[in-house]
């Protein structure tokens, strides 16, 4: 017969499985420091011995990571899948954006569609808590703090999503996307795009999710990101255009 005799799970297996599984479904995030030794045990319920164990294992696995004086954290190794100098690099390159913008459509949109079927009505709700911010943000015509909201509004709908391994690739692109989102939208006001037209794509967005509209969630996020693209091709034309006149301009002076 295939039964094995059954044995009890020790203390600190069951703490690493549990942070394991916090890691995994990104609610304990790269960099974030966990409580003291003291009041972690005491909310998990074990003795710190029993603690200390399952520290020591996650932090062999590379989950987590001690710093003398400061605590224990989870590891950044989580979250810098793209090292600084190849964000760069991506910033310089026109084509990486445009690629990198691709990408973002794409998962994204499947993103949106799944949040929209899987999502709990929690998820939802912290979706629709950030687009309230992103609504007073505009309303009292703060950019800098309504771009961050934009970022975060995306995120939200990839942990929606609940899909594990789309939320660490994402999360792991995040300084991308939090700088592709500022860029792009000084990129639009230079174009005279207003901040109601991004708002109000966010909006469609937002109200797809609300009412559990696979489809129409999709295609707010695909239309979003479109006109993005749209806005950045526009600019790089224009400034080729500006270019091309100042040499005419510059001849002219000359001649």
């Amino acid at each position: 017969m295939p039964f094995r005799p059954v044995t009890p799970e020790k203390l600190s297996t069951a703490v690493v499985r549990q942070v394991e599984e916090l890691i995994l479904r990104g609610i304990l995030r790269p960099g974030e420091r966990l409580p003291a030794e003291r009041e972690l045990a005491e909310r998990l319920g074990v003795s710190r011995p029993s603690l200390r164990e399952a520290i020591a294992q996650l932090q062999q696995t590379g989950l987590l990571s001690a710093r003398p004086g400061a605590g224990v954290y989870v590891a950044d190794v989580l979250g810098s899948a793209f090292s600084p100098a190849l964000i760069a690099l991506f910033e310089r390159h026109d084509e990486a954006a445009m690629d990198y913008l691709s990408f973002r459509r794409d998962m994204e949109a499947l993103a949106a569609e799944r949040a929209a079927r899987l999502g709990s009505d929690t998820d939802l709700a912290v979706v629709a808590a950030i687009f309230d911010k992103m609504q007073a943000a505009h309303d009292t015509r703060d950019a800098d703090q309504e771009a961050a909201l934009d970022a975060q509004f995306h995120m939200a709908i990839v942990e929606a999503s609940h899909n594990v391994v789309m939320l660490h690739m994402m999360r792991s692109m995040y300084e991308l996307l939090r700088g592709g989102v500022f860029y792009n939208r000084q990129v639009m006001f230079r174009q005279q795009t207003t901040r109601t037209a991004l708002l109000e794509q966010h909006r469609a967005i937002h109200d797809a999710l609300v009412a559990r509209d696979a489809a129409g969630s999709r295609a707010a996020v695909e239309a979003h990101l479109n006109f993005v693209e749209r806005a950045l091709i526009d600019q790089h034309r224009a400034e080729r255009h500006e270019e091309i006149a100042r040499q005419r301009l510059d001849h002219e002076m000359e001649s």
